[in-house]
């Protein structure tokens, strides 16, 4: 072998070697993205079987069902009462069900407990 053809096959395996780092690189980030999303849907799959298992057992029925406040009675100019809880029933209940009601992360699954903005956002 003469000493350009060694060099040669050298720099060849370089650029091998620095394609497959790269491939490496964006294989690792593929996995990682994958376990953080499979990690999320066990979260939220554990959760979900949770509330069915309250509805199926009847338990929401009962004495279980979260205690919302009542709806806000919000008089216009002629006087008449009209009821606007509705959407704030609504909110509650989605963070009762372990969602995010919050500008922040709105729909996204509370994962560790209890939302400082969500629940500023509810006491409004």
């Amino acid at each position: 072998m003469d000493k350009l053809n060694v060099f040669a096959r050298i720099h060849e395996m370089e650029t091998q070697m620095g394609q497959l780092h790269s491939d490496l690189g964006e294989l690792k980030l593929a996995v990682k993205e994958l376990l953080e999303e499979n990690q999320r849907l066990m979260i939220e799959n554990e959760q979900v079987r949770k509330m069915l298992k309250r509805e199926t057992s009847g338990e929401e029925k009962t004495a279980s069902k979260p205690k919302l406040p009542p709806p806000i009675v919000v008089k216009n100019e002629e006087e008449t009462g009209e009821v606007v809880g509705e959407g704030y029933d609504n909110l509650a209940r989605l963070y009762h069900e372990g969602f995010h009601i919050c500008n922040v992360y709105y729909g996204h699954l509370r994962t560790e407990g209890d939302c400082l903005f969500c629940l500023s956002f509810l006491n409004k």
